[in-house]
Parts: structure tokens; C-alpha cells; sequence
């Protein structure tokens, strides 16, 4: 009797198209990123001294919650730019390198899957990146980073992962713009390949080799934009969501800029991109569901989110397992190395000459005999205090590992390199009403722009000559430049010496190659100095040698017409860092 109700219930369920028994299956995966730490590693900021949100240390309370859920079903992934930032990196990598790079020492202890290299950490030079390399118990992944000698990838292109009998690849890649920043003695031996096609190719080799059940992208590339050159684009992670079918999740950073989306590609599929911004104060977290029938994917769902981590509790045996490495860099940090008279902020240098950005085009000048100075804000709203000056100071002053270059150019090639500056950073006026800078107030929380519309570093005032900038002029035409600061004429064929930082020498930000006219094949053979050292070491001598500091602004450039300049000047500064900006 029950064989024949079992019968007749079958026969019922087939008519109705029912299945007798769901053999499906359900895996949930889950995966996090963290990217452009910039050495946040502990919540203690060592250059301004006080707290600091976010951090490692608060991801790792995060980390630590899912893996209890998921085991080996999360992976975690960092997408690079770690190496450099905070002070705990900059001891690490240079003050004491024969120790093991806490970068490496606190990612051992997160137990990430897989790393990228980020722009900032090839800034480093190769003994310190091929140093932590190899003191990381995960590989480092760079799909676009090639060999020169063998014409293979300087680390690996990708890493295989099976979990629950699913083939996960992880594809890694950085943004390929590296020689417009960084001189070839700190990349010797490599080259970057363009992304679209490096991305296109390897996708195919982990479908076709690896059969991989999974792909996931980790770029050190921004969303889109950036430098773009008839080779590669520096932010190429939208095109390649596009146009490289194969991905489900793409996680990137570079851009500091939070983004959470899901782009369909080529195929019509969809993939999760997701940037968790900068200094741990977000993590990307994607989870991803899979339907198995037989063993195979019959369906996958991603979903995604960015963690604000920024007052997590902290993880405290992450911070008793790395006690003594912040006490060792606290005792650095603290040492004092001379006296200021003034308090100096680099917000001031966005709205004429400052104290701030002019005490670095005096040391500037000083350490080489330089005829004329280019300095940015490189830190956009940072303050050293009247009073004791202390090395944790200098990363303020100072915030890259750059060194100091000194570049011919002739007078004509200064001012087209300032106009291309003063046409970034400013508007051409047509009435008093108008805004005196390039604003976008959408932009507040954007790490690298903050208000304005476009980025705050590339912002390069003059030192050695008077100048007046015209902003009701247009675009090409608003710099005058008067005389030089010592009284001489300046002469737009003559040949001047010209110290920057590395960053601008190499090509960074275009000025000097879009702006000033000079090929980026040409600039290496402009170059009359280059420092041994980083450019914050030589600062911090000069001022143990000086002792005590009278930073002033100087008066040698102004934004004129100063009846419609000097209002202007009032709403923005408030626009940008009163209510509606930074306080």
C-alpha cells in the first residue's frame, strides 16, 4: 500500500513538474579587501599624536567575527599601498630595515589569502618591497608587473584557492602610470603592462588552465580616469568590468574614493566592484551565493557592502601582539628636533603664498642653490603647532618617501608649467560673484580632491620669482611673471635650475610633460640632481641644524584682480573648510 501511494505522489509531482527531491546545494563565500592602509595599521595616529579611527585594529575585530561563521570560506584580500604612511612604516622600511616589516609582521597575523602591490609600496625601492615579499605568508600578486629579464610577471599573476570543491582565482594587477611618478631605480627590472588586455589574457588562462569555478579581480587602480596615454589608462577598473568578461567581484582602491557598484559586462553578467577609500576606515565585503546541482554552479548571487570600521571596537590581542612595535616607533616619533615661533597650516596655501608651503621652498632652496622652487599642499589640511617640533612632525611637512630633484628648464617652461598648475587649481573669473577656485562639492570625501575638482597635490605654487595670477584671465594666460625674486629680470629663454620633489621631476601629475611641454623621454636628461635620500631627511636635518624655526609666508605671488580676487578667496576658504567641508 505505501509503494503504491509513493508511486502515484511521483506520478503526481511529474504532471505538475515538481521535482521529487531538490538536489540543489548552497554555498555562501565571503570575501573582504582591505586597500591604501598607508601603514593605519594601529589606532594611534604617531604624526598628529592623538587617536586615530579605523586601523587594522579595528578590521581585525571585523575579520575575526566572520571567520567564525565562515572558517575557510572567507578570504581576505589587501590591494596594496601598506608600505607607506604612517611613521610605522617609514622606521620599518628605513630607520630600522633589518628587523621584519611590520607590514608584513601585522598582514601574518590577519592571515590575509592574497596582497597587491600599490604605487606606493614600488615607491619604496626594491629592498624593501622584495624584502617583504618574501616575509609574507601570502603571495603577492601582479598579473601586469613584467620580468624584463625573463618577460614573465615579477611576482605571481594569480593565486588558485579550492574551497568546499570550488576553484577560486584571484587576479591581481597595479595601475600601469608607475613611470610617471617613480624613477626607474625603484621599478629597475620591470615594466607594466596596459590592464584591459593583461586582465583579458589571464582570465583565459585561469577559465582554460585552472578551471576556475571563480574569478576575482584585486586592482591597484582607481574606478576610471586618471593619466591616460595612448598605451594605458591609470584607472582602469570600470573598463575592464565591461569588457572582461569572466569577472564576478572586482575589488580595487588607488582613487582614496568609496564606490560600490555592479556593472554589467559584455556577456550581460554582472559584477561587484567595490573600494573600501583609504586608511582602513572601510572595508569592502562581498558575499557571494552559490547554487550547486551535481556538484556544478547552476547560479551564483553577489552581494556587497563598505564597513565603516572607523570606531570598531579594537581587537586587543592584535594590539598586545604588536605592543612593542609601537612603543618602538612611539619613542622615534617623539624625539624633538628643533623650536617654531608660528603655527603653520597647509590649508593656507590653497589661497595665496603660506607659511607652510613657503618654509619648504626656503629648505628647498637651501639644501640645493636651486634658482627657482615648486612646491605643493601635499597634506590637505595639516597643522605643525607653535612650539616643540618632533620628528612625527615631518610627516606632516613632508607626507611622501619622494626625493628632491633639481631640473633645468628655461623661463618659458616655468610659466607654462604654473599655468597648468594655476588652470587646475583656479577658475577664469567673468564676475566678482564667481567661485576663485575649481570647486566640486560633491567631492568633500574624496581623499585626494576634498572640495575641489581636482587633485589638491598638484597645486604648485613658485618660489624665486614674483608672479601675479590673473583669474579673470583665461586658461593659458593667467600667470604674469614679474621678476625674479632677487630683483634680476627673469628671461623666458634663458636656462634656470628648478628643485621639486620626485614625484613632479618623474612626470607626476603632468606638469612638467602637459604643462611645461617636455617630453617624458626628455626628462631624465633634464635632471642635474637627484638625492640620495628621501626628501623628509634632508628636512629634518636642516632643521636640527637651523634649531630654532621663524616660518613665514612669503609675498613674491598673488591672485589679482584683488578686488574681486580677495572676497572670492573669503567664500571659498569657508566653502571648502567651514560648514559644508572640512572643519
Amino acid at each position: 500500500m505505501l509503494m503504491l501511494r509513493s508511486i502515484l505522489l511521483s506520478g503526481i509531482m511529474l504532471c505538475l513538474n515538481l521535482p521529487l527531491m531538490s538536489q540543489d546545494k548552497t554555498l555562501t563565500l565571503r570575501f573582504l579587501e582591505t586597500s591604501d592602509v598607508h601603514g593605519c595599521f594601529f589606532p594611534y595616529d604617531f604624526i598628529n599624536r592623538g587617536p586615530l579611527p579605523g586601523t587594522l585594529a579595528r578590521a581585525a575585530t571585523y575579520i575575526d567575527s566572520l571567520r567564525k561563521e565562515y572558517g575557510e570560506r572567507l578570504m581576505l584580500f589587501d590591494n596594496g599601498d601598506i608600505l607607506q604612511g604612517q611613521p610605522t612604516c617609514y622606521y620599518a622600511n628605513y630607520v630600522h630595515p633589518e628587523l621584519s616589516n611590520v607590514a608584513a609582521k601585522v598582514s601574518n597575523y590577519l592571515g590575509y589569502d592574497a596582497q597587491v602591490f600599490g604605487n606606493h609600496d614600488v615607491e619604496t625601492g626594491h629592498a624593501v618591497y622584495d624584502k617583504w615579499i618574501s616575509e609574507l605568508r601570502c603571495p603577492v600578486l601582479g598579473a601586469n608587473i613584467i620580468n624584463t629579464a625573463t618577460g614573465l610577471p615579477y611576482v605571481l599573476p594569480y593565486a588558485m584557492y579550492d574551497r568546499d570543491g570550488i576553484r577560486i582565482a584571484v587576479i591581481g594587477m597595479l595601475t600601469p602610470a608607475i613611470p610617471y611618478w617613480l624613477h626607474e631605480t625603484l621599478w629597475q627590472g620591470m615594466h607594466f603592462e596596459e590592464m584591459v588586455s593583461s586582465a583579458r589574457r589571464w582570465v583565459e588562462v585561469v577559465k582554460k588552465k585552472e578551471r576556475a569555478d571563480i574569478i576575482i579581480g584585486v586592482f591597484h587602480s582607481g574606478r576610471e580616469g586618471g593619466i591616460t596615454t595612448p598605451e594605458y589608462e591609470e584607472d582602469a577598473t570600470m573598463r575592464i568590468a565591461r569588457e572582461v568578461p569572466g569577472f564576478d567581484i572586482i575589488f580595487y582602491g588607488h582613487d582614496h574614493t568609496i564606490h560600490h557598484d555592479i556593472v554589467e559586462n559584455v556577456e550581460g553578467k554582472p559584477v561587484l566592484c567595490l573600494n573600501p577609500s583609504a586608511h582602513a576606515h572601510y572595508i569592502a565585503d562581498a558575499k557571494l551565493t552559490l547554487t550547486l546541482r551535481k556538484g556544478k554552479i547552476v547560479d551564483r548571487k553577489a552581494e556587497g557592502k563598505l564597513v565603516n570600521i572607523e570606531q570598531m571596537a579594537i581587537h586587543q590581542p592584535f594590539m598586545e601582539r604588536f605592543q612593542s612595535d609601537i612603543d618602538s616607533v612611539q619613542n622615534y616619533v617623539d624625539r624633538k628636533i628643533g623650536v617654531s615661533d608660528t603655527t603653520i597650516r597647509s590649508r593656507d596655501a590653497y589661497f595665496g603664498p603660506a607659511a607652510f608651503t613657503d618654509f619648504v621652498h626656503d629648505l628647498q632652496m637651501q639644501i640645493t642653490g636651486a634658482d627657482i622652487s615648486f612646491n605643493a599642499p601635499l597634506v590637505f589640511d595639516a597643522e605643525i603647532k607653535k612650539g616643540d617640533i618632533r620628528v612625527s612632525d615631518m610627516f606632516n611637512l613632508y607626507k611622501y618617501e619622494n626625493n628632491i630633484y633639481v631640473l633645468h628648464m628655461t623661463g618659458e617652461e616655468v610659466r607654462r608649467h604654473l599655468e597648468m598648475s594655476y588652470d587646475l587649481w583656479v577658475n577664469t573669473m567673468t564676475s566678482p560673484d564667481d567661485h576663485i577656485m575649481q570647486i566640486n562639492e560633491y567631492n568633500f570625501n574624496d581623499l585626494q580632491r576634498y572640495g575641489f575638482k581636482n587633485l589638491a597635490f598638484n597645486f604648485d605654487s613658485a618660489f624665486g620669482i614674483d608672479y601675479e595670477v590673473d583669474v579673470t584671465q583665461p586658461d593659458g594666460s593667467k600667470v604674469r611673471i614679474l621678476r625674479m625674486s632677487n630683483g634680476e629680470p627673469f628671461d623666458l629663454l634663458r636656462t634656470y635650475k628648478v628643485v621639486m620633489n620626485s614625484y613632479r621631476g618623474n612626470g607626476g601629475g603632468e606638469l612638467l610633460t602637459k604643462g611645461a611641454g617636455i617630453s617624458r623621454e626628455e626628462l631624465p636628461k633634464r635632471i642635474l640632481f637627484k638625492s640620495a635620500r628621501d626628501q623628509r631627511y634632508y628636512l629634518m636635518q636642516e632643521i636640527e641644524k637651523m634649531g630654532h624655526l621663524h616660518p613665514r609666508a612669503h609675498t613674491n605671488w598673488r591672485f589679482v584682480p584683488e578686488a574681486w580676487a580677495q572676497p572670492a578667496l573669503e567664500r571659498d576658504r569657508n566653502i571648502i573648510f567651514g560648514e559644508k567641508g572640512l572643519k
